[in-house]
């Protein structure tokens, strides 16, 4: 049987935190003895901390080929815990010991630079001597506490450490989040995130308003009434629709497009994209993006020719291609009764994609990390962004996190209602019209300024959503929770509504089984990933930038 002073050094190789705070369990229970329990745990860490020093030391960077290191040392990492040595000396190896998440790079990286042995080793040991009491101390003084206040009897010694040892690994996560900034700043994210209603999940959005959909649904006798108002759109446009079908009616009123069928070879896809770019008389970039999809998944805007070719070989599924349209962003939300001569817009969004600002000194990551609101969808803007986060821009240097007018995918959404007027109505109801089979739903359109959306003028539709649709104007911030619901409940009800008529005209909205059948087998979106960030430069034909600002400015004065 192996001693239990070896088999804690052994189990901290595994992971140092969980094995001192077990071996401060073991010492509140009398089993251990405290000095024999902290020279054990003092060495198991030491060896350790010695092991990474000489893997980077021999090894360098071939071990980090090595796909299971790979995992928890990324090149970006160690280069970022290299630069830090770099700056700072051999003082960072007794830093990282106390900065959660640095260890690991830091001693990596301190022998892949064949900096001092000894003088390192002497480093660690004084990190380690220093660290390993404090941690085993606290989990053995809160284990004589917890044992004496909540378990009286023997027999339930088991329980008692599981109970230690949760509440142990609770302090320690505080504790890391208390000495790391970017901890404290993710951890400021996902509270923000819990608190302001445009960040919370769709299931936890909709759980208020089961009640009143389904008061909804026995007044009109149908639990699936909403499916009919859209006659011409499967579904009534709940999920699952081709876009190139419900952008067919709209003619000129949609960006120029094409569908690119899924059955061609990566090549002839290639071809294909080619060849609507030369009909069209087009230069790169295009939107590219599924026939079939939702809430922006799968869509890339593709600046150069292997993008283009990045995506065709490795999209499955029908693909459109569209033209890219540049300046502002806005959805528009209409609906028309089938008895009615005109229709009337509900909601308007005004869509802004985030950007931060170089200082020729912050990593992106942590640029990211300091925005009061990017941090709330930090984790979106990391995964979705292709410049690495490591990266440093210059100072003054603009960086857009991303450019696809989805909410989930980090677009700012704020209300426009301020930018209403009779003649944008007017043109919507005239585009809406040339769908026949569509009467509720929401436009996602591109405009080239403030002045041309109010007057409807230039007004090009990139995507028509049906009941699936959301009033999106909700997201904004200064929207409060009961507004928000409010309106929420208000289109779903118009869409009982226009759906009871429909069905009254002889539209058959879709069985609830048939429903549920075709949400099952809804296709699957394997995408090869998209470009979301790109540098201020590149991204000015997106969003200008003074025509941006004069619409924020007119929509704040309206507010006031």
């Amino acid at each position: 049987m192996i001693p239990q002073p070896l088999a804690i050094a052994l189990a901290t190789l595994a992971s140092e935190d969980l094995a001192c705070i077990a071996t401060g369990v073991l010492i509140a229970q009398g089993q251990l003895g405290f000095t024999e329990g902290v020279l054990a745990c003092t060495g198991g860490i030491l060896a350790g901390d010695v092991m990474l020093f000489l893997l980077g030391r021999l090894a360098g960077a071939t071990a980090l080929q090595w796909p299971p290191l790979a995992r928890f040392l990324p090149p970006a990492r160690v280069e970022h815990a290299a630069q830090w040595i770099n700056r700072r000396g051999l003082a960072v190896v007794f830093l990282s010991r106390f900065t959660p998440g640095l260890r690991l790079p830091t001693y990596f990286a301190a022998g892949l630079l064949r900096t001092g042995f000894w003088r390192f080793t002497a480093l660690f040991a004084l990190a380690a001597a220093l660290w390993t009491p404090l941690l085993v101390a606290s989990a053995m003084f809160f284990g004589q506490a917890a044992l004496r206040a909540f378990f009286t009897h023997q027999g339930e010694s088991l329980l008692a450490s599981a109970a230690l040892v949760s509440l142990a690994l609770l302090l320690l996560q505080a504790a890391r989040i208390a000495f790391s900034a970017q901890r404290r700043r993710r951890f400021s994210g996902r509270l923000q995130r819990l608190l302001r209603w445009e960040f919370w999940p769709a299931w936890a959005a909709y759980l208020p308003l089961i009640p009143g959909l389904l008061w909804l649904a026995w007044r009109h006798r149908s639990l699936t009434l909403f499916t009919a108002a859209n006659p011409g759109i499967p579904t009534g446009g709940l999920f699952g629709e081709s876009k190139s079908q419900i952008l067919s009616p709209l003619g000129s009123a949609a960006a120029s497009w094409d569908l690119i069928r899924h059955g061609l070879s990566g090549p002839a896809r290639v071809a294909a994209a080619q060849e609507f770019l030369s009909r069209h008389n087009l230069q790169l970039p295009v939107v590219l993006k599924p026939d079939v999809g939702e809430r922006g998944q799968g869509v890339m805007i593709a600046r150069t020719r292997e993008e283009l070719e990045f995506y065709l070989h490795g999209m499955s599924g029908d693909v459109i291609i569209q033209r890219y349209v540049g300046g502002l962003e806005f959805g528009v939300f209409y609906h028309r009764l089938p008895s009615s001569q005109s229709g009337s817009v509900t909601s308007i969004t005004a869509k802004t994609f985030p950007v931060v600002v170089g200082d020729g000194q912050t990593p992106l990551r942590d640029l990211i990390l300091r925005d009061a609101r990017a941090v709330c969808m930090a984790a979106a803007y990391q995964k979705l962004c292709r410049r690495p986060m490591h990266e440093v821009p210059a100072r003054g240097e603009t960086v857009q996190l991303v450019e696809i007018g989805s909410h989930c995918r980090g677009a700012i959404f704020s209300n426009g209602a301020p930018l209403w007027t009779p003649a944008l109505e007017a043109e919507i109801d005239r585009i809406s019209k040339l769908h026949p089979g569509f009467a509720f739903g929401r436009f996602d359109l591109r405009v080239p300024s403030a002045e041309d959306f109010r007057s409807g003028r230039n007004l090009q539709v990139i995507e028509l959503n049906g009941v699936g649709a959301e009033a999106t104007h909700v997201y904004d911030p200064s929207v409060s929770l009961w507004a928000a619901y409010s309106a929420m409940y208000t289109h779903w009800r118009l869409a009982f509504e226009i759906g009871a008529v429909q069905r009254r005209r002889g539209a058959q909205p879709v069985s609830l089984g048939t429903l549920l059948r075709l949400w099952r087998q809804r296709p699957g979106i394997r995408s090869p990933g998209a470009v979301q960030c790109v540098p201020a430069h590149t991204a000015q034909a997106a969003t200008p930038t003074g025509a941006r600002r004069d619409r924020d400015l007119e929509i704040q004065a309206a507010n006031r």
